[in-house]
């Protein structure tokens, strides 16, 4: 019987390493998913297949789909439609980039990678603006119905936001509050807040039908650019794109404040199989 794969429920770890993959030998795409269907899947590590790999075995999967570009006002939503995205979480660094390297080589020559990037847990869930990340995430059997299909399948949405630090930090403390929608320093809900606020715009209960997915993000950093890698898990893409057309003001002409000093650099939409004796189930495929 197949069953989600453990690393989507878990909560959120202290480090991870996020590897996102190209399609470079099409003729050895066989061999890649015979190492992909060898990882054991434990919950430090989740695998998601984007539409591109899927179509290059010739296949489909429902509901699977490229991340749709757009723009909120001025700030562009870009479409990184990677072919495969491998999430590794756990508490050494060393050994993350040790297990990295192994996947790696074993998905070469067909699959290469073409970006890594870190990632970490801040304080106790914190954003690196300082305000908590996830508040309203579902738990229990919420979060089993908001993430998984029947089948134990989930879909995966990523997006590397990149932090403008010196617009952030020249808003008054009264106006970064008023962006996100709530304090930073108890993080209650500002019930006064704009309709632009953050919270505003994605209040999950709020859509029709409720928008909830089931949220994973971490702060990344590279040099001088950081930020948060947005990931979030759902039984579809539905509420995702009902949270993002909002946040873009599509609905209403209100832009989501937090474009005000941020704004994403990559989209991606993964499909992350089941799995049955601690193996990707890629039967849905015929893998």
């Amino acid at each position: 019987m197949s069953d989600f794969q453990p690393g989507i429920l878990a909560p959120v770890p202290s480090m991870a390493r996020h590897l996102f993959f190209r399609i470079a030998q099409a003729d050895a795409l066989g061999t890649a998913v015979q190492a992909l269907r060898a990882l054991q899947i434990d919950d430090g590590v989740v695998v998601g297949l984007g539409l591109p790999l899927v179509q290059a075995l010739g296949k489909e999967v429902a509901g699977l789909r490229v991340f749709p570009e757009g723009c909120a006002g001025e700030v562009a939503v870009p479409s990184t439609p990677w072919d495969l995205w491998v999430w590794l979480r756990g508490d050494d660094r060393g050994a993350l980039f040790e297990r990295a390297r192994g996947i790696e080589q074993a998905l070469a020559p067909a699959l290469l990678l073409e970006r890594g990037t870190d990632a970490f847990r801040y304080k106790e869930g914190r954003d690196l603006t300082g305000y908590e990340d996830g508040t309203e995430n579902p738990e229990g059997e919420a979060a089993l119905a908001a993430a998984f299909d029947a089948g134990g399948a989930s879909f995966a949405a990523i997006q590397h936001w990149r932090h403008d630090f010196a617009r952030f930090d020249a808003m008054s403390g009264e106006d970064q509050d008023n962006s996100i929608g709530r304090r930073r320093s108890d993080n209650e809900e500002l019930e006064d807040a704009p309709e632009s606020a953050h919270v505003k715009r994605t209040a999950q209960e709020d859509f029709d039908p409720e928008a909830f997915v089931l949220r994973r993000s971490m702060p990344w950093a590279e040099g001088r650019n950081a930020g948060l890698l947005f990931l979030a898990f759902g039984k579809s893409f539905d509420a995702f794109e009902a949270q993002l057309h909002r946040m873009s003001g599509a609905e209403d002409g209100v832009v989501d404040a937090l474009y005000r000093f941020t704004r994403p650099l990559t989209g991606g939409y993964f499909w992350c199989p089941p799995v049955a004796e601690g193996r990707l189930d890629l039967s849905a495929i015929g893998c």
